[in-house]
């Protein structure tokens, strides 16, 4: 279990020194107990106090490195069960599964689209994160010119999925420097398979039929010098890989089981409804999930429900607070005033633009809150709104002096008017009815 911040105090040299941050060591104890501090950090630290230290304040599921340069990414370091208790760091790369029995056009097309698909959603980018190349043929040849297709269309992070260590061997020459994920040593072929991750510098799936399989093959691993492990929980259904993960997770993050601090994986390829099995692995802790090309429809599901499993629940995505400009606006355009909660924004911003009226929208600062929240939390006011319109020059940019606001918002109407000398005009709930609104209301 990991130590509390008094029992980590007791362990300090309570040395008045700079790099603890606090004469006591207090301050210093508790970052550590949280896992905001390095234990390198005290210098006056014996041998001992840093290895009992070093078990119980790092990580306790081991962070993994995949790919190299621009699109590499990074999983695990997770520290929590539930995202609510604090939340999930380390989004799962999403990997689209080509076969080497497919073409070379047809596995170019699948990379192509990994490396170029993109879905915009409240102001971030999501995108699949590379390629897994299965060696479905079970031989060098095929596997070797699969995996320069893949090479020679985009330089992703990639998974080798083979079950023959010469076709491994083979195409991890075609490889170069990218440092591929290997996928899979077992019981039966570790020795082999950890010598080419280690010539490689490449990070390995392991996979054992048990989680007490899985316990020794980590050690057995890391005794041959491959430190960078993922787990393949060798599940069968999806009820039996809810039921590992979950175990995992929790024999990690308690480090009842430190062997298994380790990420997960799940080719997703193997259960009958992927879309499912893909959902599952998002949700309960599968950090490289593997799929056959997804239809758009399936694609931006996933997209989105993995954003939305890491975001943090406790800090909502917020947009800066200013005056945007939707079109090129005139000095007799429609200001439309609302929160910074992203959602609201992007979602207002989609309607004005469909509108091809040019308008502002002044972003006020709610701390993420919707408009309907921000007003009951009393987050939303008058005063607000009246020091946005002067730090943002909202004055200058428009010949009028009227101001749109929420529908949600329409309490506040009055003290607004009265606080900011301006017209204040109440719009619709519902940000689709904008448009509407607009062509029937709006006069400079």
């Amino acid at each position: 279990m990991p130590l509390k911040a008094l029992d980590i105090y007791k362990l300090l040299p309570k040395k008045n020194c700079k790099e603890c941050g606090d004469p006591t060591c207090l301050t210093f104890a508790m970052k550590l107990a949280a896992g905001k501090a390095d234990i390198d950090l005290c210098p006056y630290l014996d041998d001992n106090a840093k290895s009992v230290l070093g078990a119980t304040t790092r990580p306790p599921i081991k962070l993994v490195k995949l790919g190299v340069g621009e699109r590499s990414f990074a999983v695990g370091e997770e520290f929590v069960l539930y995202r609510h208790d604090k939340t999930f760091y380390h989004p799962p790369g999403l990997m689209f599964a080509v076969a080497d029995t497919q073409s070379d056009e047809e596995i170019a097309a699948v990379t192509a689209r990994v490396r170029d698909e993109t879905l915009t959603r409240v102001g971030a980018d999501l995108k699949f994160n590379g390629t897994a190349i299965i060696n479905t043929s079970g031989t060098v040849e095929s596997y070797t010119k699969a995996v320069a297709a893949v090479e020679k269309t985009a330089g992703l992070p990639e998974v080798l999925v083979s079950d023959n260590p010469a076709a491994l061997a083979a195409a991890l020459v075609m490889c170069g420097s990218y440092r591929p994920l290997i996928c899979a040593a077992t019981p039966e072929n570790y020795r082999e398979v950890c010598g080419l991750a280690k010539q490689y510098g490449c990070r390995l799936v392991i996979r054992a039929p048990t989680l007490e399989g899985l316990v020794q093959l980590t050690k057995d691993c890391t005794a041959e010098g491959v430190p960078n492990l993922v787990l393949d929980l060798g599940a069968q259904t999806l009820g039996d890989f809810l039921y590992r993960s979950t175990a995992v997770r929790q024999l990690a993050i308690t480090r009842a089981v430190p062997d298994l601090g380790y990420p997960v994986y799940l080719d997703a390829t193997k259960f009958e409804d992927e879309d499912a099995a893909i959902a599952l692995g998002i949700v309960k802790y599968a950090s490289v999930i593997v799929a056959k090309p997804l239809p758009p429809a399936s694609a931006k599901a996933m997209l989105t429900l993995r954003q939305n499993i890491y975001t943090d629940p406790q800090k909502p995505i917020q947009m800066n607070p200013g005056l945007y400009r939707v079109g090129t606006p005139g000095k007799d355009a429609p200001v439309l005033m609302t929160v910074n909660f992203s959602l609201t924004y992007f979602t207002l911003q989609g309607y004005l633009e469909s509108t091809r009226i040019p308008c502002y929208m002044l972003i006020v600062d709610t701390e993420g809150l919707s408009v309907l929240t921000s007003v009951a939390a009393g987050k939303l006011n008058e005063s607000l709104v009246r020091d946005a319109i002067k730090k943002f020059g909202v004055e200058g940019e428009v010949s009028h002096r009227k101001l749109i606001i929420p529908g949600y918002a329409a309490p506040l109407s009055g003290r607004i008017e009265e606080v900011t000398g301006w017209k204040v005009m109440v719009g619709p709930r519902d940000a689709a009815e904008i448009g509407e609104f607009l062509v029937q209301e709006w006069k400079a």
